[in-house]
């Protein structure tokens, strides 16, 4: 199967699983409850480099990121573990000329607390975000791209003061067949970041 075929049924099926998911409603101020989980907020810095179609291309971006309770979000009933992530972010290549980028998005965060110390609280997150490059590899069609991501990472105290977070993840671009040409690119991205 090519890049081009599992980029296009990749973004079928996360257009699949938002529709059926339904829309998001948030709760209404009066359904709050002393139990509620706070809404958290962050900066982080996301580093990555291409492996496919090479590995020519490195960035680097900043972002702000927002997380939540996923059924104060959703409106179904959810594991008391699992957060709604939306990050935006924007920032540039460092290879060859400085090209911008920009993304946001939306994330399913699942915090693994079974595997949980005071120090580390372990997690896994998968999304989909809308991304624009100024750049375009040979055979990519458009600016503008659909761009799953999945990954695993850790919140982790050092003193006091909020948490600190590092995660790794795979990151996709592309647009799905939304244009003739579909060159998919594949990058390893690291994250580094703070709660506010």
């Amino acid at each position: 199967m090519t890049s081009t075929q599992i980029g296009k049924r990749f973004g079928w099926i996360i257009i699949g699983l938002l529709l059926i998911g339904g829309y998001p409603q948030p709760a209404l101020a009066d359904e709050d409850s002393p139990d509620e989980i706070p809404n958290r907020y962050g900066l982080q810095a996301i580093i990555g480099n291409t492996y496919d179609p090479d590995d020519s291309i490195g960035f680097v971006m900043l972002s702000g990121f927002a997380l939540f309770d996923y059924e104060k979000i959703w409106p179904h009933s959810a594991p008391e573990a699992l957060r709604f992530k939306v990050e935006v972010s924007a920032g540039s290549t460092w290879t060859k000329k400085k090209e911008f980028m920009a993304s946001a998005g939306i994330f399913a965060l699942y915090y693994l607390d079974g595997w949980s110390t005071d120090l580390l609280r372990p997690y896994i997150e998968g999304g989909i975000n809308a991304i624009y490059t100024d750049w375009r590899v040979e055979g990519q069609g458009s600016n503008v791209n659909f761009n799953p991501q999945a990954g695993m990472g850790m919140e982790f105290s050092l003193g006091s003061g909020p948490p600190f977070l590092a995660a790794v993840r795979l990151h996709h671009i592309s647009n799905a067949n939304l244009d003739d040409d579909n060159r998919g690119v594949n990058s390893v991205v690291f994250v580094i970041g703070r709660f506010f």
